[in-house]
């Protein structure tokens, strides 16, 4: 009766292949590439995928500091931070955080939400490289070029 079982066994840590993909963020909204970064660097794309392992590959997203909201959430969206001292809650909102030093954050915050808390979500965010310019110090690895636009287009309906 074993052979006509079929299972699948669970990727084991040191037979994990990582490739890299390189995604130009401009112009696209931040939660639909959100949601595609996060899938491809926790390794859902895959057949292996296993829950309580890091099989994602790399993503370079450059641009990232040209994403854009729809509506009028870059003004009314809050994001919230809390000092550690009584009374210490922080707001701000994506406009501020785009228009300040650092406007990969706002999409850094974004993917960080989708992927597990924990050891393996920390594990896994490191596997995200974000650049604001079109410069990207990984060229050596070859990264594959995804087209998230034309994705994002195929997935809506009625396109």
């Amino acid at each position: 009766m074993k052979a006509l079982m079929k299972t699948t066994k669970p990727a084991k840590p040191a037979e994990v292949e990582k490739k890299w993909h390189l995604i130009d963020a401009e112009g696209l909204v931040v939660g639909r590439v959100a949601v595609i970064i996060a899938n491809l660097i926790r390794g859902k794309h895959k057949a292996s995928f296993t829950p309580h392992v890091d099989n994602g590959d790399h993503v370079v997203v450059i641009n990232a500091d040209k994403v854009r909201f729809t509506s009028n959430k870059a003004q009314t969206k809050k994001y919230y931070k809390h000092t550690g001292y009584a009374g210490g809650i922080k707001e701000t909102t994506p406009a501020k955080i785009m228009e300040g030093k650092f406007p990969e954050r706002v999409l850094e915050a974004a993917v960080k939400n989708m992927v597990p808390r924990g050891p393996l979500g920390r594990a896994v965010m490191k596997n995200l490289h974000l650049y604001n310019g079109t410069e990207h110090p990984h060229a050596g690895q070859n990264p594959e070029v995804l087209d998230v636009a034309s994705m994002n287009r195929k997935n809506k309906v009625g396109a």
